[in-house]
């Protein structure tokens, strides 16, 4: 009876800033910095273009991998039921990329284990790790805020600035799982 925990991609377990910065420069010749645009939303902060810029082919399947991201969902996976949410339905041409995204940089995880949506209240995890409060807010569990741009000055969710925190946080509840598991197994015993 592993506890569940949904992580979101983008922005998580996928790094869209370099992308957006990249792609904004292109773009109109500016260059901006995550200071530049702290606690703006993406539109924005990207004066509306990011709508563009996820929309062009190759702009899913190229994002680089969230620093530190594969090694802890491979622990993660050890002692939780882990599933990777993503609200792709926003952007079809996203889906097949990331797809092929996951399947390239976490193949371990079984598609069974993937769930592209429309409405991420519907997902009822334990945990969910993302970095939009649009999608933290109905969350049925406990919520973990990972750090983004937009969110550095909300503080109604527990936060995580990286995937090293994350771990930390939940060191903590593999403990208490475990604690309840060995209850559960002396119970049976007796």
């Amino acid at each position: 009876m592993k506890k569940t925990i949904a992580i979101d991609m983008d922005g998580v377990m996928a790094d869209t800033e370099p992308h957006f910065f990249t792609y904004y420069e292109q773009e109109t010749g500016i260059r901006l910095t995550r200071q530049d645009i702290a606690g703006m939303s993406e539109h924005d902060a990207f004066n509306g273009i990011g709508h563009k810029m996820v929309n062009k082919p190759g702009f899913f399947r190229t994002l680089p991998l969230m620093e530190g991201a594969v090694d802890a969902v491979k622990s993660l996976m050890e002692d939780f039921e882990v599933y990777i949410v993503s609200a792709a339905m926003e952007f079809p041409l996203s889906l097949p990329e990331k797809y092929e995204w996951l399947a390239e940089h976490f193949p371990f995880i079984d598609w069974r284990h993937i769930v592209f949506c429309g409405d991420k209240s519907i997902i009822k995890t334990d945990f969910l790790i993302d970095d939009h409060c649009k999608n933290l807010d109905y969350c049925h569990g406990k919520a973990v805020m990972f750090d983004a741009f937009h969110n550095v000055n909300l503080h109604h969710h527990q936060r995580v600035n990286n995937w090293a925190e994350v771990l930390e946080l939940m060191e903590g509840e593999r403990e208490s799982g475990n604690e309840i598991e060995s209850r559960i197994k002396i119970g049976k015993k007796n």
